[in-house]
């Protein structure tokens, strides 16, 4: 009887270690030193919550310190939630750097795009900046791949409002998941080829960006959340 014990409490320990190696752990960075976003509450509630419902776990800071060898090891990929300005110090950077190198990944939402513009690693790693935007308001966007897990359930346009952003900077060669249709809304600066959402395989890790995310009424979009656990999962490597 009690080897039949032991048996099954070994079996239920290596099951238990099976899935504890599956789960993937994810943190979310919203610190600003320009520009804040009042809608990084709800950003930081909706994705947390987005998190949990896929069994991924995470932790929410705006304390850079986390950006430190033994701090990051915890996690499989950091996100980028409207972050602006300088936020990481030089040991951070390389900290960062040495991150994504071992194979992890990068989720950048909206105003991840307008920070650290004085690091071109980091500028690579989103793959573009931030320029200008226009007033907030409804645009057409054109799906150009349905077969990523952060488009997939689109349809090939998919009209939604938000603060649109313009970019400069782009990087070539990244695969580009969406674009918007400048004829659709007013203010638009980048004519034809104007990227709002795209990924990449970069310096031995993942990426992933989305430029939409600036208004609290963002977040509650289905469409749009669906958008942002599609891009971490790729992120993660998650199938």
């Amino acid at each position: 009887m009690r080897k039949s014990c032991s048996l099954i409490l070994l079996l239920v320990m290596s099951i238990s270690l099976v899935f504890a190696k599956k789960t993937k752990s994810v943190l979310i960075f919203s610190k600003t030193t320009g520009f804040r976003h009042k809608s990084i509450p709800k950003g930081v509630s909706v994705v947390s919550k987005l998190l949990k419902d896929n069994q991924i776990q995470f932790q929410h800071t705006e304390d850079a310190k986390y950006f430190h060898v033994d701090s990051l090891k915890k996690f499989d990929g950091i996100i980028f939630l409207n972050t602006t300005g300088d936020i990481l110090d030089e040991t951070q950077k390389k900290n960062f750097q040495k991150f994504i190198q071992s194979g992890k990944g990068y989720v950048g939402i909206h105003a991840a795009s307008d920070t650290e513009h004085n690091w071109p690693w980091y500028g690579a790693l989103v793959g573009g900046y931030f320029n200008s935007h226009p007033a907030v308001q409804d645009a057409t966007i054109n799906v150009i791949n349905r077969t990523h897990p952060s488009t997939s359930h689109l349809q090939k346009t998919w009209i939604h409002r938000d603060e649109w952003y313009d970019f400069k900077d782009v990087k070539p060669g990244l695969n580009i998941l969406m674009n918007l249709d400048e004829t659709s809304y007013k203010g638009g600066k980048m004519g034809k080829f104007h990227p709002i959402a795209w990924f990449q395989e970069f310096d031995g890790g993942r990426s992933f960006y989305t430029g939409l995310g600036h208004t609290d009424e963002s977040y509650d979009s289905e469409s749009f959340q669906k958008h942002i656990i599609g891009g971490v999962k790729y992120a993660l490597n998650l199938k």
